[in-house]
């Protein structure tokens, strides 16, 4: 007894290709692109999505969640701080009261939720995809990204020169941790000034993260521990309530923006 319906090798090749280029084709346009798929970029994603915003998200490496996936340490579990238990609760996550205003949560679990609710709410994802620049129009506002394959990075020189492609937005959302990629696009060009990320401080970290994030330059607007590398803010170690409520208020703004 044959289990599973006949289909020949070539149709599995052939949907896989036609799939994901008329994706790529539908999103060489978009109304926002956040790239990293850390847990402020997936809460920023969902929440646009939710809203009915056109939403593609970029990440370089081949798994989605950043350090949300492992926790501390290689501990896999998580601390959120009151009230961003909310957040991960809403999509079915348990949180164990650990201490007054202190929850803790399986890491993979509210990884995989954050993850699941980003792609139900419509946001697509490309991961496997380097963000090599913005492309910044006359007048000095960010109108996309540059993207390539990410192993070409790991690639020689004399193989990897593979000229790279243009996508084009009206918003851009820097969630790329620590590192800042895209606000540090623009420092290298003299369009922006960096102050680097400061010594760890869990208590005033994460306010000063939601409370800064925001747009830094026209069209782009940096959240999560971005925030804390382009203002000099204390970084937050691992407890990641900052970075989620960072995510939905740059969703937000981003909507505020683009309305």
């Amino acid at each position: 007894m044959t289990l599973f319906h006949p289909v020949k090798e070539g149709d599995v090749t052939r949907a896989i290709v036609g799939s994901f280029s008329r994706q790529l084709e539908d999103y060489t346009t978009s109304d926002v692109i956040i790239v990293g798929a850390g847990p402020s970029g997936l809460v920023a994603g969902r929440e646009l999505g939710k809203a009915g915003v056109k939403v593609l998200i970029v990440e370089r490496n081949n798994y989605l969640g950043g350090g949300f996936w492992s926790g501390g340490y290689f501990m896999n579990k998580l601390t959120l701080r009151a009230p961003a238990q909310e957040v991960v609760a809403e999509l079915g996550v348990p949180c164990e009261c650990a201490a007054e205003g202190l929850y803790v949560a399986d890491a993979p679990h509210a990884c995989s939720k954050v993850i699941g609710a980003a792609c139900d709410a419509g946001a697509k994802i490309l991961n496997l995809t380097l963000v090599e620049d913005l492309v910044v129009h006359e007048g000095g506002e960010v109108a996309g990204v540059v993207i390539n394959w990410s192993p070409i990075a790991y690639l020689p020189r004399e193989i990897a020169l593979l000229d790279p492609v243009p996508l084009e937005t009206k918003l851009v959302i820097d969630s790329t941790g620590h590192d800042a990629n895209m606000a540090r696009k623009l420092e290298q060009r003299g369009m922006l000034k960096l102050a680097g990320e400061g010594a760890l401080w869990i208590d005033k970290s994460e306010d000063a993260v939601v409370e800064h994030t925001g747009e830094v330059y026209p069209g782009l607007i940096v959240a999560g521990m971005a925030v804390a590398a382009v203002y000099g803010l204390p970084r937050m170690g691992p407890t990641f309530g900052g970075m989620l409520l960072s995510g939905k208020r740059a969703a937000q703004l981003a909507m505020d923006r683009l309305h």
